[in-house]
């Protein structure tokens, strides 16, 4: 929650000061101040709305209202309305709207706003009486029964006043948000309900694994936007080659189907002219190819998941270059029976998000970024560094802008039948200014500057804990604002567990060792911020980057923090090339089991997502937002005893929205990447990406 919401600007401390009579209602609409022209009236049909047919006034120059009749109360405060400080002698807009309600059975003289509304929610959600509901509020609040629903304007009590105040201040934007949720027509009650009740989640665990679509994966899944839909449409389905015609049929998996050392072998000549143009799946029992069959425990190649990339397949939302800007020829369309795997069971029982796409366009490395700071890292001066990072060659458009399109090489062939596209230069680096900011950003694998990292140290680091900084691919220290740091300025606790993180710290020999395990240190996002150098905060880096060890035996003692992120070693992550989707599967699957077993079970969120789609084709168009994403679709899966069992949730989000629960549920500042999103989601018309709450249900 941003701070700007304080109080006035926002009448987030907006109080309705009503006295309840046979014959009439009184009182003034007061915060910081008192609000001109806020709407209020008897909600006699209890849906939190003024609406036609109901007594409704509006408040006059002095914040004051009287109303015929009695009964529960709405004042909704819209942006038309004027917070009045008299004490500062300011008028101040309201730039949200906001709606509060006060119970019918609360006493006269009760003031309405963020307090009131949240004691409906608790008799709404737990089906009590206001008595019950206050008294459970006032004694967390540390406040007197009595005391609750005062002006904390004028309530002589300091210390009341004060933790009064503070719990307005945390419930404005909630409130604010659940009014523009529901929009004109949705359901304010249960949105209302939804976002006041979310400090009954005490802890947040996000599970990040790897490189699946969402049609790759749950496709078939019942009641999603899956595969029958894209077939329901024809032109959802089929992809076209390089000059825009219609493909024949799909291309060969050039190199071959199967990555190297498997038990079964699927070769380049096998999958040539087999493939019609349209999705297939991998794990067929009569494959198109014959034999053998490839289950969903054989490792498959990997494929193109690149910056630009993503984008020319995506091809402006058609989603029908997938095929023709791919280096694994037509096995982008593949996908598997989810109904195999552990995940599909944990999905029926739980949430599906079937309109959750990646934060970022392309790969693993800019993903994991985005998941922990909503942003794009910066790679000063790149175009001058000693170090010679490959700063990506794209195509102009006729007034010499960049487009998201890679030029290609002379050599490239005309036609996907023919082979893999060939470029002049798919560099890790976006060129300066792509981002219309003039810096320079990574876009594609770097790796970070503290070990673990791919690359070694420089010959004089005598301590061995730092990436040669000369080394191409070695990303500068980060310095901007992830989520880590908000929760720290809070006094929050969180902690990113990786697989594999104490092996990999103790001996970088395990770093990219297919031997053991395969940990990937792109995939350690905070390992790239200055507050994590390994000589100067050395504390730091023991408190939040733990192993999965680390993870288990706290989920078993009850003692995981405020947020949690894990990162599967590669082994267990799902990504094509060197994972099958079974073992990853299986592990998180098992990983979910686990904390459930938690005795912080009842008032954990889980988040299971994957960092993006590996390069496996989606039907469905991704929003269109900034330069940086989103992305093609993936899956997710929002796992809890407080979510709506069995359901597919069809609200947008993107990999940046479990940092949008987080800054909701604990009242941060917004990320500034999440503003920019939300601003660019906007000017295409578009509402914000979701934060969850849609998902949720509490009882």
């Amino acid at each position: 929650m941003s701070h700007a919401f304080r109080l006035a600007p926002l009448a987030a401390a907006a109080l309705l000061c009503a006295a309840h009579s046979a014959q009439a209602a009184t009182g003034l609409v007061v915060g910081a101040g008192y609000y001109q022209n806020a709407r209020v009236c008897l909600d006699a049909n209890a849906n939190g709305r003024c609406d036609a047919g109901e007594a409704v006034t509006t408040t006059n120059a002095s914040g004051a209202f009287s109303l015929q009749g009695e009964g529960a109360i709405v004042a909704e405060v819209g942006t038309d309305a004027v917070l009045y400080d008299p004490s500062a002698n300011t008028h101040v807009a309201v730039t949200r709207a906001l709606a509060f309600r006060l119970p019918a059975g609360a006493p006269a003289g009760s003031a309405v706003g963020p307090i009131a509304t949240e004691v409906q929610a608790l008799m709404d959600g737990q089906r009590q009486g206001y008595q019950n509901a206050a008294g459970e509020l006032a004694q967390r609040l540390g406040v007197r029964k009595a005391q609750l629903l005062m002006d904390p304007n004028t309530l002589p009590d300091l210390a009341a006043r004060a933790a009064l105040a503070n719990e307005q201040h945390l419930l404005a934007t909630r409130i604010a948000n659940a009014v523009a949720e529901s929009g004109t027509n949705g359901n304010r009650v249960a949105a209302l309900s939804n976002r006041l009740d979310l400090d009954k989640i005490t802890n947040v665990v996000v599970i990040y694994a790897e490189n699946r679509s969402f049609n790759n994966l749950f496709g078939d899944f019942p009641g999603a936007n899956g595969l029958k839909s894209a077939s329901q449409h024809g032109q959802d389905n089929v992809q076209k080659d390089r000059d825009g015609s219609l493909l024949p049929v799909l291309p060969p998996a050039w190199s071959g189907l199967t990555a190297a050392g498997q038990p079964v072998t699927v070769t380049q000549a096998q999958t040539t002219n087999v493939w019609p143009n349209a999705p297939f799946k991998i794990d067929s029992a009569a494959p198109a190819w014959g034999a053998p069959t490839v289950d969903d425990t054989i490792v498959t190649r990997d494929l193109y998941h690149r910056f630009f990339e993503n984008q020319m397949q995506i091809h402006g939302g058609a989603n029908d270059m997938f095929a023709a800007w791919a280096d694994s020829g037509g096995l982008v369309m593949g996908n598997y029976d989810g109904r195999r795997t552990q995940l599909w069971t944990v999905a029926k029982k739980n949430v599906l998000a079937d309109n959750f796409f990646q934060g970022a366009f392309g790969g693993s490395f800019l993903n994991h970024q985005y998941l922990v700071c909503a942003c794009a890292p910066e790679y000063p001066n790149a175009d001058t560094s000693p170090a010679h990072p490959t700063v990506a060659v794209v195509q102009l458009d006729g007034n010499g802008q960049y487009t998201p399109n890679l030029a290609l090489s002379g050599s490239s062939p005309a036609s996907a039948l023919s082979g893999p596209p060939a470029y002049v230069l798919s560099g890790n680096i976006a060129p300066k200014n792509y981002f219309g900011d003039g810096t320079f950003r990574a876009v594609n694998t770097m790796q970070p500057a503290f070990q673990p990292s791919g690359n070694a140290p420089a010959a004089d680091d005598t301590s061995g804990l730092y990436a040669n900084p000369l080394a191409g691919t070695t990303l500068p220290v980060q310095t901007q604002v992830h989520i880590g740091d908000l929760l720290a300025a809070k006094g929050l606790s969180y902690a990113y567990y990786a697989g594999g993180w104490n092996a990999a710290s103790a001996d970088r020999t395990k770093v990219y060792n297919a031997g053991a395990g395969n940990f990937q240190a792109h995939h350690q996002p905070l390992n790239y911020f200055a507050e994590f150098d390994p000589v100067a905060h050395a504390d730091a880096r023991a408190a939040h980057l733990k192993d999965y060890d680390d993870l288990v035996a706290a989920a078993a003692a009850g003692t995981l923090p405020a947020v949690s992120f894990y990162k599967p070693i590669g082994v267990n992550n799902e990504h094509a090339g060197y994972a099958s989707v079974a073992q990853g599967d299986a592990h998180i699957a098992d990983t979910i089991a686990k904390l459930q077993a938690s005795p912080q079970w009842k008032h954990m969120l889980v988040i299971v997502t994957y960092d993006e789609n590996g390069g496996f084709w989606d039907h469905v168009a991704p929003p269109k937002a900034d330069k940086v994403g989103p992305g093609s679709r993936i899956p997710a899966l929002i796992v809890s005893s407080h979510v709506k069992h069995g359901t597919v949730d069809h609200t947008t989000y993107d990999s940046a929205s479990p940092l949008r629960f987080i800054t909701e549920r604990w009242s941060l500042p917004m990320l500034p990447g999440l503003t920019a999103r939300d601003v660019a989601m906007d000017a295409n018309g578009l509402q914000p990406m979701g934060d969850f709450t849609n998902s949720l249900q509490f009882k």
